[in-house]
């Protein structure tokens, strides 16, 4: 069973929608028993990261999402869930993360002259193979959504960049945690097909 983390923030019923598309039972749900369960867990994100860790604590699911990360059960974050793994953002002040993934979230520079959020289609290179990408071409345009990116401290953990005024990591991988900064759920067949091979891990 998919579940995906519902926390009160972020577009899950379209995330839902995306795993249906593939023919993959995911729920959405906020039962702490669900996700210890999971067969593979989804946390998705759109908003603010400390209140996104605010509504996890409220909610008692820090712990449980804790425990699955080490568990060895494949896992996915997107968007703010990708962020969520660092140690800490500097997004409104500096505010801790989950601390599986060291380093940082920073903001874009508002002086690059470009728009921020970073808004719209851009390419994913790919800086190492993984079953993730399986069947998607390096180069691939993904859609995203964000004003702050992650800068791990390992290059190890790196699994995609992009280019947006910097070269900022798109994507982390590590063991059995996978992690996007773009939203395959809003990115048509690419986005699908690396949905369909989160589902098939």
């Amino acid at each position: 069973m998919i579940v995906i983390v519902d926390y009160g923030m972020g577009n899950l019923r379209s995330v839902q929608k995306g795993f249906e598309k593939i023919g993959a039972r995911a729920i959405v749900s906020r039962d702490i028993q669900a996700v210890e369960q999971a067969d593979r867990l989804v946390l998705p994100g759109v908003g603010a990261f400390a209140e996104c860790m605010r509504n996890l604590e409220i909610l008692s699911l820090i712990e449980p999402i804790r425990s699955f990360l080490v568990s060895g059960r494949p896992f996915l974050g997107i968007c703010l869930g990708l962020q969520l793994l660092f140690d800490e953002s500097e997004e409104f002040g500096v505010h801790k993360g989950f601390g599986i993934i060291a380093g940082k979230v920073r903001g874009f520079d508002r002086d690059m002259g470009l728009k921020i959020p970073h808004m719209g289609w851009n390419q994913v290179r790919f800086a190492r193979q993984s079953p993730l990408l399986k069947g998607l071409p390096d180069g691939a345009y993904f859609y995203f959504v964000h004003s702050y990116y992650v800068d791990p401290i390992d290059p190890s953990d790196v699994l995609t960049e992009t280019e947006y005024g910097i070269t900022f990591t798109s994507a982390v991988s590590r063991d059995n945690i996978f992690a996007v900064q773009f939203h395959p759920e809003k990115s048509q067949e690419y986005g699908l097909t690396l949905l369909r091979n989160f589902a098939a891990l």
